[in-house]
């Protein structure tokens, strides 16, 4: 064993909190923006294979579904091992699925490749898992700042990525496309070694928190009303914002709006979301957090339902997209801070994992149900208004949480 650091002996720059942070925030940017792209390969990939367009939505769904069963899992591991080595794991299966995804030529294959395998590397990493490593080194009174700035990092990763995957579609068609997002992919492996410094588990318990096993704590959080009511509330934010990213583009251009057009307004998504993001963390750390949180639900369904009554044009998309923006991944920071009043630290990724399953069951029927219903009446209209609905049920689910630590989980 080698001997323990003196405590007064400086630390190497690439293990400083601040280098670390930015690690993570680079992560999140890739690991974010290569799949806000993929709405950009809807129509090029479905009319190259003949296919209905429900076909490829069904892969993105599976691979919604698969990020949100995976998502625990990762946090397990995390919870376990440490991030780092979850992280670089989850970007190699990363590339791996999207690079096939250039080559397969049937929906099962593609499933596989598009659903199954980026799914499980989005998954493993994820800024979810990066918020777990910055909820250990950042004080308690920081820590909402910090999980904004990761999320905000994640948006920033779609301001990038989204005109990125649109230009290069254009310019070299969809299968170069995706190689080439496959190779950027794989930057997450260099950009996630600094953590490996704090690559240590969360088995320990802090002094305010009660010693429980893994197991314990998974049956008592989910004996826990309020973290029921997160959960429930959260698949809302899944439904809305994977059918956003997915179809919008395909709408857009129904509606006359070019590809690079609509390529630039979802880039303002990403873009406004960093604001958005950033403001929420920062809301979230001076007071209450489940109030602003069930305003953000309700301000989307508002938002949703001006945009499907107005003309689309270049003007109302704009104004859709940064209102969007501004609230698109603001929910994150929120939710994940309530997960840490109720439960603590020691099993922050494993319970916000849970959490983000309900997130991911919202995304699979917010992508598939989609492209079926267009299949079937060749209109969106009525998934838009579905939006607008759950956005409200949202709003009403969140408004009775309790912010403070759920029994057991206090220390005595």
């Amino acid at each position: 064993m080698s001997p323990a650091r003196p405590a007064h002996a400086a630390l190497p720059w690439y293990q400083t909190v601040t280098v670390m942070i930015i690690a993570g925030c680079l992560v999140a940017i890739v690991n974010f923006g290569v799949r806000s792209t993929f709405g950009f390969f809807t129509l090029p990939i479905s009319e190259a294979h003949g296919w209905p367009r429900e076909i490829f939505s069904f892969a993105i769904a599976i691979q919604n579904l698969v990020w949100g069963i995976a998502t625990p899992v990762a946090g397990m591991l995390a919870d376990r091992y440490g991030s780092a080595r979850v992280l670089m794991a989850g970007a190699i299966v990363y590339a791996i699925g999207v690079l096939l995804m250039s080559v397969t030529a049937t929906p099962v294959m593609f499933n596989l490749a598009g659903g199954l395998l980026v799914g499980v590397g989005i998954a493993f990493s994820s800024f979810s898992i990066v918020m777990a490593a910055l909820g250990r080194i950042v004080p308690p009174d920081r820590r909402s700042w910090a999980f904004g700035i990761a999320t905000a990092s994640g948006s920033l990763g779609q301001f990038i990525f989204a005109p990125l995957g649109a230009m290069l579609v254009s310019a070299y068609g969809w299968q170069q496309a995706l190689t080439v997002l496959a190779g950027l992919t794989l930057l997450i492996v260099l950009f996630a070694a600094p953590l490996l410094s704090q690559n240590t588990s969360g088995r320990r318990p802090t002094a305010d928190e009660a010693d429980l096993t893994m197991k314990a704590a998974i049956g008592l959080a989910f004996g826990h009303r309020s973290y029921i009511l997160l959960v429930s509330g959260f698949f809302v934010c899944g439904f809305q914002l994977a059918f956003i990213t997915v179809h919008m583009p395909a709408y857009l251009a129904e509606h006359g709006i070019s590809r690079e057009f609509a390529g630039w307004a979802m880039a303002l998504i990403g873009l406004f979301n960093v604001v958005g993001s950033y403001v929420s963390g920062i809301i979230g750390g001076r007071g209450e957090k489940h109030v602003p949180l069930a305003f953000i639900y309700l301000i989307r369904a508002v938002i949703t339902a001006g945009f499907v009554l107005l003309p689309v044009t270049q003007v109302t998309t704009l104004i859709f997209t940064c209102s969007m923006g501004l609230l698109w991944l603001s929910t994150v920071p929120l939710t994940m801070g309530l997960v840490t009043v109720m439960f603590g630290t020691r099993y922050m990724a494993t319970l916000y994992g849970f959490v983000f399953v309900s997130h991911q069951l919202g995304s699979f029927l917010g992508v598939w149900l989609a492209g079926r219903l267009y299949d079937q009446f060749g209109s969106y209209d009525i998934v838009w208004w579905m939006s607008v609905g759950l956005g409200v049920f949202a709003f009403l689910v969140n408004l009775p949480i309790r912010e403070q630590r759920a029994p057991r989980f206090a220390a005595a």
